[in-house]
């Protein structure tokens, strides 16, 4: 059965981060307590139908180096973890996107992935690895940037819900990676966050809002944006400000958290018929149908390039040193190279 108006939830959570697999179980604990809490808030209205967790909600790198995440954290998917979510999706009838969790895949051993999961009363529907972790700072790598990867890296799952697509925290700086969901049919555009205060979340810039609402427009979606509620105890030197988000295909803002550190559950409608509707009957300003692809020959060349074997392990400075030959490859490109 199709349930194409219902409820969203993004839960924003404030946990501590653990530093090894077993503590990673306290935090699941609090997870699955929050999705009973958000379909039962929601049971007298419009039934939640999606439940949306932040970055890092599960494990976040606490580790500086490769080898101590692999040693102590990373995980391989499925898990406990996922197993719990599952067991909760069949349980309500619901789908879940998963706080990420740090994973390893023996398929590309030495590799750190930032993923989170899209899980179903079926199961696990994709997996979504960050494209753009946020360097130089994180050492998970991207999958863009690994020879032999042979998987979509912008999947969409299509079920009765209508299609859901994810992106990562700082691949949403890119309009790319979120106009490829799109363009992959996604209707739901899921921001699963770790969006911190001293990077322009909040006033005066407001990057947070200003990103979640131009990605609705421009892509004629629903976004539903889970954002860290982590308070400073717990992540130092860091403090996330929360301001969990929903906001429809025209880039109104439907429902948002209060804002500063701490657990919210932030509710709101979500209709996949009108906006499937306005997508065939709209003729003006519908960016997905007006897009120009070969106007762009920026896209023609490679921009930010892996500079050294990709199985070599990450690290702050090599990310550093990647992201100078990336300007320097830019600034040739733009003609004011010497």
């Amino acid at each position: 059965m199709l349930h194409l108006r219902y409820s969203v939830a993004a839960c924003q959570t404030d946990l501590p981060n653990p530093a090894s697999r077993t503590a990673m179980r306290a935090n699941t604990d609090r997870i699955v307590d929050m999705i009973d809490a958000a379909v039962a808030g929601a049971a007298p209205f419009l039934p939640v139908r999606l439940v949306v967790f932040p970055e890092f909600a599960h494990a976040a790198p606490v580790y500086a180096a490769v080898s101590d995440l692999l040693t102590h954290l990373t995980v391989t998917i499925p898990n406990e973890h996922t197993d719990r979510l599952h067991a909760k999706a069949r349980e309500h009838d619901i789908y879940i996107q998963s706080g990420s969790m740090l994973e390893e895949d023996p398929k590309y051993p030495g590799v750190v992935f930032n993923t989170t999961c899209l899980i179903g009363p079926e199961g696990i529907l994709y997996k979504y690895r960050k494209v753009n972790p946020w360097i130089p700072f994180e050492v998970h790598s991207s999958p863009h940037d690994i020879p032999e990867y042979d998987e979509p890296l912008f999947p969409v799952a299509d079920t009765k819900i209508g299609r859901l697509g994810c992106a990562i925290c700082y691949d949403w700086l890119f309009p790319e990676a979120i106009r490829q969901l799109a363009a992959n049919g996604a209707e739901v555009l899921i921001r699963v966050s770790a969006y911190m205060d001293p990077w322009g979340a909040t006033e005066p810039m407001n990057w947070w809002t200003l990103v979640n609402r131009t990605r609705a427009i421009e892509n004629m979606a629903w976004v539903v944006a889970a954002n860290q509620g982590a308070s400073l105890k717990h992540y130092p030197p860091y403090s996330w400000p929360g301001g969990s988000q929903v906001v429809d295909f025209d880039g109104r803002l439907v429902a948002e958290a209060s804002p500063g550190p701490g657990e919210r559950i932030v509710v709101a409608p979500v209709d996949i018929s009108a906006l499937r509707h306005e997508r065939a009957t709209r003729v003006g300003h519908h960016m997905l149908a007006h897009l120009r692809t070969g106007a762009y020959p920026v896209y023609r060349e490679a921009g930010y390039v892996p500079r050294v074997d990709p199985a070599a392990p990450l690290s702050y400075d090599e990310n550093n040193a990647r992201i100078a030959d990336a300007k320097r490859a830019f600034e040739q490109r733009s003609g004011r190279g010497e």
